[in-house]
């Protein structure tokens, strides 16, 4: 299949983009940033999705991620109104077989920053209104909601062992995700999965669902 993955150049990203071309898809790969993956079966352009004129025209665009993020002054513009850009102008047509968002935990508890939240929990909602959509076409759309992941831009926290170690008692499992846990979940979610649709799936070592229950 012909699969579209936005912010292949960070760490989930191309693990996402490495699991279809593991599986012998067709991968085009949009980032603001230069390629950083080199495969037949991958071309690369040099996007901002924050800006419609750079959005180029593709054509049978089977599958659909967005994973291009940001936790900075841009995470509306970025994750929530850039997505919603490239969804509109990419997954409304017949050769659409699914779409996946790359949400976040936060979406669902609220943590982290203000507009990073409020930014993830607009994909959640927007998840299902694409899901409605998209039905006519017998395609999916979900979101998959990560919680800690190990990857670069988490490294300031990875490293820090006392901060660590709180995360960690606040995470049942007792760890976080590799990218390549998650990329095999979007595989699943896009490819395999034929009857979910319209959800967000929390995966998260259980850290949302953590509490401290107190008895005598």
């Amino acid at each position: 299949m012909r699969v579209l993955i936005t912010g292949v150049s960070g760490d989930i990203g191309k693990a996402i983009a490495l699991e279809f071309l593991k599986n012998d898809h067709e991968v085009i790969g949009f980032d603001i940033k230069e390629a950083i993956i080199t495969h037949r079966n991958y071309t690369h352009y040099v996007v901002d999705i924050r800006k419609e004129e750079d959005l180029i025209e593709l054509d049978d665009i089977n599958i659909l991620i967005n994973c291009a993020g940001v936790q900075n002054k841009d995470d509306i513009d970025t994750n929530l109104k850039a997505l919603i850009r490239v969804s509109e102008k990419y997954a409304l047509q017949d050769k659409i077989y699914s779409v996946l968002n790359i949400g976040s935990a936060s979406g669902h508890t609220g943590s982290e920053f203000p507009e990073y939240a409020a930014s993830k929990g607009g994909v959640i909602a927007y998840t299902k209104n694409l899901a409605l959509r998209l039905a006519r076409y017998n395609a999916t759309c979900n979101s998959l909601d990560p919680g800690g992941v190990l990857t670069d831009l988490n490294a300031c926290v990875i490293e820090d062992e006392a901060l660590w170690s709180e995360i960690m008692k606040e995470t049942p499992l007792k760890r976080w995700a590799t990218p390549k846990e998650i990329a095999e979940w979007a595989y699943f979610l896009v490819v395999i999965n034929r009857f979910c649709t319209g959800q967000s799936i929390i995966v998260d070592g259980g850290e949302s669902i953590n509490f401290n229950f107190v008895w005598k």
